[in-house]
């Protein structure tokens, strides 16, 4: 198997759009979960992922639908949203909402890329307390980006979780 890492100038993280851009850099960036393995051409695919999450937890939904492709796929527990719109008029608000209230900490990440697609799975534990309701679950989460003319786009997400024990 050959695999293909690519020399992505670290420019083209800047091209994320000046919104989520300036949300990363207003945070510091996640700590480095153990067991993480990006490969060196998914880097800028992983920063995207990490503006998106930046920008539902800042409640900027303009921001993160920047990062979405119009025709993205959402998959979350058991359901499917099939476009950026969908999206927007269902799940996006609660998400934002969710992930301000709620913190989330990756426990390990890894990642490849190929000339225009990467993929990008995470794992987390989110605690916490949503609307008076304990929250402790234990997360999985994959994003598959696409390399645009504006910089990788989000072409699809499947979140899954489950109580932890």
């Amino acid at each position: 198997m050959i695999r293909l890492a690519l020399a992505i100038p670290a420019a083209l993280v800047l091209l994320i759009t000046p919104a989520a851009a300036a949300i990363v850099a207003h945070d510091p960036a996640p700590a480095a979960a153990t067991g993480d393995d990006i490969e060196a051409g998914a880097v800028a695919a992983a920063a995207v992922v990490d503006a998106f999450h930046a920008a539902l937890e800042h409640g900027d939904t303009a921001a993160a639908l920047t990062l979405l492709s119009d025709d993205v796929l959402i998959f979350e527990e058991g359901g499917a949203e099939r476009s950026k719109a969908e999206y927007t008029a269902s799940h996006l608000a609660a998400d934002a909402a969710f992930s301000a209230a709620v913190p989330a900490v990756r426990t390990r990440r890894s990642g490849r890329s190929g000339p225009d697609l990467a993929w990008i799975s995470s794992e987390n534990r989110t605690t916490g307390v949503y609307r008076e309701r304990a929250i402790d679950r234990i997360g999985t989460e994959t994003m598959v980006l696409r390399l645009t003319p504006a910089g990788w786009r989000i072409v699809h997400i499947h979140w899954s979780s489950r109580a932890a024990s």
